[in-house]
């Protein structure tokens, strides 16, 4: 037995193709995201950290057919932190939900991994470089919309729609199957009714000439010795020919409605019937030798022991008409995929007898139509040490056609439908499922984009001079609210400060120093204490500079001091005026 392929990336039963299809799909959403990150821009967690997730989106992308759920879940968590996994996460979430046939069990995942990439995004906000958790929260709940949620009810409805024409093909599958039975069991009967009245009249008049042929040997036994021998050899020819056409009709009729004395059973072919036989011959002066290998053949179709039965029981009646008193050797071996029997004779002691002309040679002819109908082979030929052999091979399962081949019903169109239709077919099906694969691709990444633009126009950037407007410094501020708000500490106003500052309260720990002015103005968007003439275009140095200080006891703001200081000019003396 092949071991079972344990490789993650593939599918069951699969492991080639899966591999392959896995290391396409892990391409293509490397693709997916590098075009997602050019488009974003630079927003999100640092290059090292964005290999890292960008990878394990990749890894998850690609068993997500083995393992739908955790792959879902997992990406989700991804996307929280690495917006730019949103398409690759599309995909997954699809693929997963489609496949997920409990409905309760479809909406608890995909629930569970909208909230877990909405949290994500939101603990991990400030970390990733998106900002506050506020602006994370926001992020997240778009993401996890546009990638997971609507493409998740996508899937959901895809599979839905997939399962329903599954059913009805199944359907209609059945009722086709029920109608050929149908028929099927009309033609046997209407076989069996002229098996039947064959039977009736070509049976009673072999009958009637066989009597006739009796009486006419009794009479003929003193009369004339040698017409007494010639109606004894037309009596054994009508014998003969009723027995033969007793195993002819029997073809014609159902199994347990055979007629004739070697009707067929529902034993017929099994190992008891077998034994039966080889007993039956050893009775005639044939030593057989019978060996059964594997478990018998009771749960096996009525044809397939209908035909173990018919070459077992051609080859020793052969047997005993043209090789009697010969060893032979029955082997019959039944494993799960075919029932092979052979039978083999050695030479016999005696030489054969002239051909007598009884012979139709329709023996092996039908039982190679009957193996053959069945999908199986049957070779027959003579042995090395000249004997004769008959090998069977028969499926132990026929294929549906050849039941329908063997009861004479008409097989289904599609068989006998071209199979560069069926290609076609699936080269036009594959190439739809492309474009609307990537069309809905499309269609999540407009929606993701539209989704973040609104978002970055409800929660502006922290740092972006539009999205500032802070609260103006107050007594009891953080150290954090008063650097945010005054833009950091100014090394410049900390410099011109030094020595010309008034002295510093007492208790504070720290000062910080600004030359923004927060009195009643907004924040300069020029260097602080400069001035631009707009009609010559010249610098105009000022000759003080205004600094506002801050000073802190601890963590808290405690003092607000705004102080000028004088700035030395840099105009050389001789270019004064």
């Amino acid at each position: 037995m092949a071991p079972i392929s344990r490789n993650p990336f593939t599918a069951p039963g699969r492991p080639s193709r899966g591999l392959w299809r896995a290391l396409a799909e892990g391409s293509g959403g490397a693709l997916l995201m590098v075009l997602t990150q050019e488009i974003l821009g630079g927003r999100g967690s640092s290059g090292g950290i964005q290999l890292l997730l960008g990878a394990a989106a990749l890894v998850l992308l690609a068993v997500r057919r083995r393992f739908p759920t955790m792959s879902l879940l997992g990406i989700s968590a991804v996307v929280g932190l690495l917006p730019t996994a949103g398409l690759p996460a599309a995909i997954t979430a699809y693929t997963t939900v489609k496949h997920l046939t409990a409905p309760r069990r479809r909406s608890a995942v995909l629930l569970a991994s909208a909230v877990l990439a909405t949290l994500t995004c939101a603990a991990f906000a400030p970390g990733i470089g998106l900002g506050s958790h506020s602006f994370g929260l926001a992020v997240g709940a778009v993401l996890a919309a546009t990638t997971l949620v609507v493409p998740g009810l996508l899937g959901s409805s895809g599979g839905q729609e997939d399962r329903l024409l599954r059913a009805l093909r199944e359907r209609a599958a059945a009722a086709e199957a029920a109608r050929r039975l149908a028929e099927s069991e009309s033609r046997i009967h209407e076989r069996s009714r002229i098996a039947a009245e064959m039977h009736d009249l070509i049976g009673h008049r072999l009958s009637v000439i066989s009597l006739h042929t009796g009486g006419l040997e009794m009479a003929l036994q003193k009369q004339s010795p040698e017409l007494r021998d010639e109606a004894a050899l037309v009596r054994r020819a009508v014998v003969e020919a009723m027995r033969e056409l007793r195993e002819v009709l029997g073809v014609l009729g159902p199994l347990g409605r055979d007629t004739g004395t070697d009707a067929l059973t529902d034993t017929t072919g099994t190992r008891s019937d077998v034994e039966a036989l080889a007993e039956e011959s050893r009775s005639g002066g044939i030593p057989v030798d019978l060996t059964w290998d594997g478990p018998d053949l009771n749960d096996r179709a009525a044809q397939v022991r209908r035909a173990v039965h018919r070459v077992v029981r051609e080859s020793l009646t052969n047997v005993h008409r043209y090789a009697a008193g010969a060893r032979v050797t029955v082997a019959v071996t039944h494993t799960d995929d075919r029932v092979a029997v052979l039978v083999r004779n050695g030479p016999p002691p005696v030489a054969p007898p002239a051909e007598t002309g009884l012979g139709s040679g329709r023996g092996h002819i039908g039982l190679r139509e009957r193996v053959a109908l069945l999908g199986g082979t049957l070779e027959v030929g003579p042995t090395p040490a000249g004997g004769f052999a008959v090998t069977a091979r028969i499926p132990a399962r026929p294929a549906p056609g050849a039941s329908l081949a063997a009861t004479g019903a008409p097989l289904p169109e599609s068989a006998s439908e071209p199979r560069s239709d069926h290609v076609s077919a699936g080269v036009q099906r594959r190439a739809m499922k492309a474009l609307s694969g990537l069309l809905g691709l499309i269609g999540v990444g407009v929606l993701m984009m539209c989704g973040l633009f609104l978002v970055a126009q409800a929660f502006p950037e922290p740092d972006s001079p539009r999205g500032r407007d802070p609260e103006l410094p107050r007594i009891g501020m953080s150290r954090t609210m008063v650097e945010q708000a005054v833009y950091g500490d100014s090394s410049l106003a900390r410099a011109a400060a030094t020595g010309r500052e008034p002295a510093h309260p007492q208790s504070v720990t720290s000062c910080m120093y600004s030359t923004i002015s927060f009195v009643d103005s907004p924040p300069p968007t020029a260097g602080a204490g400069r001035a631009h003439s707009g009609a010559a275009g010249a610098e105009e140095v000022p000759d003080h500079l205004d600094i506002t200080r801050f000073c802190f006891r601890g963590d808290t703001l405690a003092t607000i001091d705004r102080f000028t200081v004088p700035v030395v000019s840099r105009t050389p003396p001789w270019e004064s005026p």
